[in-house]
């Protein structure tokens, strides 16, 4: 049967036959053709690899002895023997002290390490099926470890034991990429982002991207995905939200918000969303025209705010209860937790607890004031007050990036219908927003919360110590009350900001241009999962096994060779070749189609094809087009 059903194209198979010897040859033209001999036919291994690997395992074709060369002795030593000494045959395996405790290689048997070991020089070494990849930064490292060159069989068993163990270790991108010991294999397998596509430039450092970027995606998803415990007693849904989980201690010390008791959970919405739902217990709704707020909150969307999205009243947790449903932002905190938690910075007897380098760093400050003018200015152009410009209520959701919460409560709980729709009320609430910001800025400062009171003198004092004129300045303004017949606007602040201005949106724009770095390493994974997913969908489907002109003729055959190749490498001695960095270049060649040609072999040994990465993906395309109109 033909190897191909198809017409023979450019690729075609080539049958590898072994060269006519002197008996096959016929003496004369009438005498009838020699009988071959087996048992001298010289195996085709010799010829396609060099080797043959069953030579002493029973192969029955011949096997023609290859010339020795020894090695020239350097002068100044003495010579080599040919054996190795029982003593040392004998001698117990090296395990050295500072090696990590992990898997290690198994102990030969005592029948094996009695077998003599013939020393054999680099050219009598038969030729190796793993070859140098200049995408595998392990190589030179473990090629390096074992006998003379790097080329024993000791070296080659631990270079791929460490591949099998350390394939999926943590990678550090702040260590030296001098060598990579193997580590410890651990129950989850986090990801080797080193392994594909650095962006073309180094990102530059941003005030806004966290160093440990990944490992904080990372922790964030876990939390979001975190369940709930059995014994809390909640409730299953409410409102179409499930899987409640307290963000807060529900026993003992309760916080509160003004004179009601609240409980901030965590809950997945209908569209698989997290949101947190802040609920004020034991608060009967008198007034449906209090929501009139929440409407206009879930309208504004501003970065520095933390969006609102509804307001409802519930039962469900045995009492009266409104619920406030807002944004979810995993692993956040507060500025008092973030820069006040354990600290003594400065006290109301003007006394310094640690050192100035304890203080919140006044770059960071003003970021701080830029982002909440910014909220405040967006609320009162929409004839909101924000009134939670609190050192409790302004959230810390990541490096450098603050947010205000719990908008729109304050509007529902103090409700008053004689009240609504008064403008002079409004004012005088943007008013307040604007001198809780500058005892905001006091407290971060100072690094408590009483510094605005009876040790205002010595707050000032210190501010005036520590930071620059015109952060002290920037606080006082907002901090001072109005002149007569002249209210003061968030759009001044902004004035005094000046040049702090244009450094933020550098800042801005450096964190962009790291995350699109970032965006960039992680296109790999989309496109890798692509042809990964078309390896799938067209290898050795069952509907099809009856079928032969499906896997094992045409392009299917191509396709299948390749994924032998790509997967299924076993190196000298028949183990299995666990290399990621072949895969992720094979990978990445299919994915471009370059004219880079290789040479893939069939399983039984019996053909050879010489292909291109461009006619491997034009073969994987067609199959597929063909499955999809099956």
């Amino acid at each position: 049967m033909a190897f191909f059903s198809r017409p023979p194209s450019t690729n075609a198979a080539v049958r590898i036959v072994a060269p006519p010897t002197a008996d096959d040859v016929p003496k004369t033209a009438s005498a009838p053709p020699a009988r071959k001999d087996t048992t001298k036919r010289e195996c085709r291994n010799i010829h396609i690899y060099g080797s043959c690997k069953y030579q002493d395992k029973g192969c029955i074709y011949y096997h023609p002895s290859r010339p020795t060369t020894p090695p020239p002795a350097p002068a100044a030593q003495p010579e080599t023997p040919s054996r190795l000494t029982q003593a040392a045959a004998n001698a117990p395996v090296f395990v050295p002290k500072n090696l990590p405790a992990g898997p290690t290689s198994p102990t030969p048997s005592r029948a094996q390490a009695q077998t003599p070991v013939t020393a054999t020089t680099l050219s009598d070494s038969p030729p190796l099926t793993e070859y140098n990849d200049p995408y595998d930064p392990n190589y030179y490292y473990y090629h390096g470890s074992g006998s003379e060159g790097g080329y024993g069989h000791d070296s080659i068993e631990g270079q791929f034991q460490a591949m099998e163990v350390g394939a999926y270790d943590d990678y550090d991108v702040m260590q030296p990429v001098d060598y990579y010991p193997p580590q410890p294999t651990f129950i989850r397998q986090p990801l080797n982002y080193h392994l594909y596509t650095l962006p073309p430039t180094a990102p530059p450092p941003s005030h806004f991207i966290s160093p440990t970027l990944h490992t904080d995606l990372q922790v964030r998803s876990e939390t979001l995905h975190t369940g709930p415990a059995s014994s809390l007693g909640l409730p299953e849904d409410i409102n179409g939200y499930h899987t409640l989980v307290p963000l807060e201690n529900t026993t003992g010390e309760r916080r509160k918000f003004g004179n009601w008791i609240s409980t901030v959970y965590r809950a997945t919405g209908k569209d698989g969303r997290g949101y947190v739902l802040r609920r004020i217990e034991n608060y009967r709704l008198m007034h449906e025209h209090a929501f009139k707020a929440v409407e206009q909150w879930s309208q504004l969307r501003q970065p520095n705010i933390i969006a609102l999205h509804e307001a409802f009243t519930t039962k469900a947790f045995g009492d009266n209860s409104v619920v406030f449903v807002y944004t979810y932002h995993p692993n956040s905190q507060t500025l008092q937790e973030a820069h006040m938690k354990n600290k003594a910075i400065f006290s109301g007897r003007g006394q310094s607890g640690s050192s100035p380098a304890g203080l919140v760093p006044e770059r960071t400050i003003w970021s701080y004031i830029i982002q909440i003018a910014e909220a405040i200015k967006s609320a009162h152009d929409a004839g909101l007050a924000v009134r939670m410009i609190d050192i409790s209520k302004v959230l810390l959701t990541g490096q450098n990036r603050v947010r205000v919460s719990a908008c729109g409560i304050a509007e529902v709980l103090t409700y008053s219908p004689a009240l609504a729709g008064v403008s002079t009320i409004i004012t005088t609430l943007q008013q307040e927003d604007i001198t809780m910001f500058g005892k905001l800025v006091f407290e971060l400062c100072c690094g408590h919360a009483g510094a605005v009171g009876a040790s205002f003198p010595k707050s000032l004092e210190f501010v005036q110590k520590h930071y620059s004129p015109d952060l002290k300045t920037v606080a006082l303004f907002m901090l001072s009350s109005p002149q007569p017949h002249q209210q003061k606007h968030i759009g001044v602040v902004f004035d005094m900001l000046g040049s702090r201005l244009l450094t933020e949106i550098d800042d801005l724009q450096n964190g962009m241009d790291h995350l699109e770095g970032e965006l960039m390493s992680e296109l790999e994974n989309a496109r890798l999962v692509r042809l990964l997913c078309k390896f799938g969908f067209i290898n050795e489907r069952p509907e099809f096994a009856r079928d032969a002109r499906w896997s094992e003729t045409g392009d299917r055959y191509i396709i299948k060779l390749f994924r032998d190749y790509v997967f299924h490498q076993v190196d000298e001695r028949g183990n299995p070749v666990v290399n990621m960095s072949h895969v992720l270049s094979c990978l990445n060649k299919l994915d471009a189609g370059t004219d880079e040609r290789i040479l893939l072999v069939s399983r039984d040994e019996q053909s050879v094809l010489v292909v291109s990465y461009k006619e491997v993906k034009a073969c994987i395309e067609a199959a597929f087009a063909d499955l999809s109109r099956r």
